[in-house]
């Protein structure tokens, strides 16, 4: 974990503050569209046996984007590292903030902490982080899995992977903010079960700014939803 911070400029404050370990790309969720234009004509000057290929990669990234937004996730980032087979294992770690109407958001958390005995497969337990309280979800699950239809059947390939989930609130806001992760390689399970929660533990409703001078006033309004967030690795 990287405990250098970086500004974003010209952007609005944010609300959320989180750190990541070394290993994980940010996912750009909102491209400038110069960006954009410019990646399209990169792609188009590409040689015929390339473009094809880099078209499909530009419209997965697209649909990858379109996605993430409209599930109201607010940062992505990659994870890739290397196995002890000379290989690499993969992640992806999502931030996501859903406001909560009508309802305290803590009483929320508590109550769903507290019926943690109820829903042993989620593996459900409470979890204090500097934050303030909340609960760790995990559980393996079947999904999707890219390739094509094994010979003989048109259903897609599944593959299984561990899915680990961190909800918490924070002081004056009525969102609830989930910190998910997903990976393929469920036999390391605890090690991103370990990633996970030192992320957890890094989520301020703070400015870092603000903790090193002293000031440990909360810069996030009371009616504050989670609409921008930046991110504090280098």
């Amino acid at each position: 974990m990287t405990d250098v911070f970086t500004e974003a400029l010209n952007v609005p404050k944010p609300v959320l503050w989180y750190g990541l370990p070394y290993g994980y790309l940010q996912l750009d969720l909102d491209p400038p569209v110069e960006r954009v234009v410019e990646l399209i004509k990169e792609v188009l000057s590409l040689p015929d046996e390339l473009r094809d290929r880099a078209e499909q990669v530009v419209r997965f990234y697209a649909g990858v984007v379109g996605l993430l937004n409209a599930q109201s996730v607010l940062g992505c980032a990659m994870g890739l590292h290397p196995d002890e087979a000379g290989g690499f294992t993969s992640s992806v770690l999502t931030v996501s903030a859903f406001p909560v109407s009508g309802v305290n958001a803590k009483l929320m958390l508590a109550s769903l902490a507290g019926t943690a005995g109820d829903m042993p497969d989620e593996g459900l337990r409470p979890l204090e982080l500097p934050c303030g309280t909340g609960f760790l979800a995990e559980a393996k699950r079947r999904v999707p899995a890219p390739g094509a239809p094994p010979e003989g059947s048109d259903a897609p390939p599944e593959g299984t992977v561990w899915q680990g989930t961190v909800a918490v609130t924070g002081p004056g806001t009525r969102d609830i903010v989930l910190l998910q992760m997903v990976t393929p390689a469920v036999d390391l399970a605890d090690s991103y079960r370990d990633i996970l929660l030192g992320v957890a533990h890094t989520l301020s409703f703070t400015d870092p700014a603000l903790l090193d001078s002293g000031d440990s006033g909360s810069v996030m309004p009371e009616s504050a939803t989670a609409d921008a967030i930046w991110n504090d690795f280098g």
